[in-house]
C-alpha cells in the first residue's frame, strides 16, 4: 500500500497539512467550510476541484453532502443533436459514458472533508466516535493528523459495520458467514459461490485433493474448496489486505490448516488438478482499490490466468472460470474474443454453468445499464489444456 501524501492548506494565516487518506485525486485547492456555506456555492467550489474541509458541525457536513448529491443528480434536460446518418455506434459506449459519469458524481461529492486528529477523532460537534473504524481501516496514525473525505469516512464506517456483522453466505450452509475488511470486495453476490458448490469436481481431485484459489480476496472460495475435500488449498493475493481477511475469515471458520495464504502475482508454485480464478469482470481501468475487484484494464488478469494455466494444471486437473458475460452485453468484450484466449492458451472447454444473478440492478430500469445488467448471465467455465 502507498504511504499516504500530505495535504496542505492554510488556517488563521498558518500553514498546515495532514496526510491524505482517500483513494481519490487528492484536491490541489483546500478552503476552511462550515455551517454558514450555501449548498450552491458549495456545489460550485466542488465542481471546480476545490475541497471543502469542513470545521462546522458534523451533522450538517452530512446535510452538506446530501444537498451536493441532490444537485448533481437532478435529471439534466438533454438537447436534441443533429443526426449522425448511419454513423456506427462505437462498443462500449454507454457504459463508458456511464463510467464518466459516475467519475465526475465521485469527484464532486469527495470535495467535502474531514480532519482527523492523531488518534482518529473528529474535533467537531455531534461528530461520531470513529477511532475503532480508522484503526481497522487504517492501522496504527503513528501520531500524524489526516484528512478524508466524508464519502470515504462513511466507507470506513460501513467496512466496520460489515466486518463487526459479516455477510451471510448461503451456499456454505450452517448458515455461515464472511467477513469482509476494509478495501476488500465483499461476496455479496452470491451465484458465483453457488457455481463453486456445484460443479463436478475433477477425477483427478480424487487423487490428489489441491487446489489453488487464483485471487483469493475474502478467502470465500477456499473455504468453499476445503470443504468440499480439498486437503490443501493455496490460495495467492497481491493485496495485503485481502491476505489479511482471507487468513481472518479461514480462522473463524477453523480452515486455516488447510489452505497456504501467498502474496503472488496470480499462480503459486507447482500444479494442482483444480484451480479457480474469479477475475475481475469488466475490462475498465478502476478509480479506487475497491474497484480492483471489479475492473481489470484490458483484462490482463483474465489473460494472464489464461496464458498461466496450462503449466500450472496437473494431468487431468480442470481450470475454473468464474466470469460474468455482462462485458459481452455492455460491448467490451466479444464471447468471440473469449473463446480465442482460451485457445490460443492451449485450453479447451470441457463444459460451462450458468447461473442467473439477482440483485437489485438487474431489475432497476432506471439504471442507464439496466438492458445488459438484465441479460447478464454468469458462468464457471470448465477449462483443460486441449488434447
Amino acid at each position: 500500500m502507498n504511504a499516504p501524501s500530505p495535504l496542505s492548506w492554510t488556517e488563521n494565516d498558518t500553514s498546515r497539512s495532514a496526510l491524505w487518506r482517500s483513494d481519490q485525486v487528492m484536491p490541489k485547492h483546500v478552503v476552511l467550510a462550515d455551517d454558514t456555506l450555501s449548498a450552491d456555492t458549495a456545489y460550485r467550489l466542488a465542481c471546480a476541484g476545490t475541497g471543502l474541509l469542513w470545521r462546522g458541525d458534523f451533522q450538517n457536513a452530512r446535510q452538506m453532502l446530501q444537498a451536493l448529491t441532490r444537485r448533481i443528480d437532478k435529471p439534466k434536460k438533454v438537447r436534441p443533436q443533429k443526426s449522425n446518418g448511419d454513423a456506427p455506434v462505437l462498443p462500449g459506449a454507454a457504459f463508458h459514458l456511464h463510467r464518466q459519469a459516475q467519475a465526475q458524481r465521485t469527484r464532486v461529492l469527495s470535495q467535502v472533508l474531514v480532519e482527523l486528529s492523531a488518534d482518529y477523532r473528529i474535533d467537531l460537534r455531534r461528530a461520531p466516535d470513529v477511532h475503532a473504524a480508522c484503526v481497522q481501516a487504517f492501522g496504527p496514525s503513528n501520531g500524524q493528523n489526516s484528512v478524508l473525505s466524508l464519502r470515504s469516512l462513511q466507507g470506513v464506517i460501513g467496512a466496520f459495520e460489515w466486518r463487526k456483522n459479516g455477510v451471510a453466505v448461503p451456499a456454505m450452509g450452517e448458515a455461515l458467514r464472511i467477513y469482509p475488511h476494509y478495501g476488500v470486495f465483499s461476496p455479496v453476490r452470491g451465484e458465483y459461490i453457488d457455481l463453486v458448490t456445484q460443479a463436478p469436481l475433477p477425477p483427478a481431485f480424487a487423487a490428489d485433493p489441491v487446489a489453488f484459489d487464483i485471487g483469493v480476496g475474502t478467502g470465500v472460495l477456499s473455504a468453499v474448496l476445503a470443504r468440499r475435500g480439498a486437503k490443501k488449498v493455496i490460495g495467492t493475493d497481491l493485496s495485503e489486505r485481502a491476505l489479511a481477511c482471507a487468513l481472518d475469515n479461514l480462522q473463524r471458520l477453523g480452515l486455516q490448516n488447510q489452505v497456504q495464504l501467498l502474496q503472488t502475482h496470480l499462480f503459486p508454485p507447482g500444479q494442482a488438478p483444480l484451480v479457480v480464478c474469479n477475475p475481475p469482470w469488466l475490462p475498465a481501468r478502476p478509480t479506487s482499490v475497491l474497484e480492483q475487484a471489479v475492473y481489470d484494464e484490458g483484462s490482463q488478469m483474465l489473460k494472464g490466468f489464461l496464458h498461466g494455466l496450462p503449466t500450472h494444471l496437473s494431468p487431468g486437473g480442470e481450470g475454473w472460470l468464474i466470469l460474468s458475460d455482462l462485458a459481452e452485453h455492455l460491448g467490451l468484450r466479444s464471447r468471440e474474443a473469449l473463446l480465442g484466449w482460451i485457445a490460443d492458451a492451449g485450453l479447451q472447454v470441457l463444459g460451462r454453468l450458468d447461473v442467473k444473478p439477482v440483485h437489485g440492478k438487474a431489475q432497476d430500469r432506471t439504471d442507464p445499464l439496466h438492458a445488459a445488467r438484465a441479460a447478464e448471465v454468469t458462468s464457471l467455465w470448465r477449462l483443460g489444456v486441449a488434447g
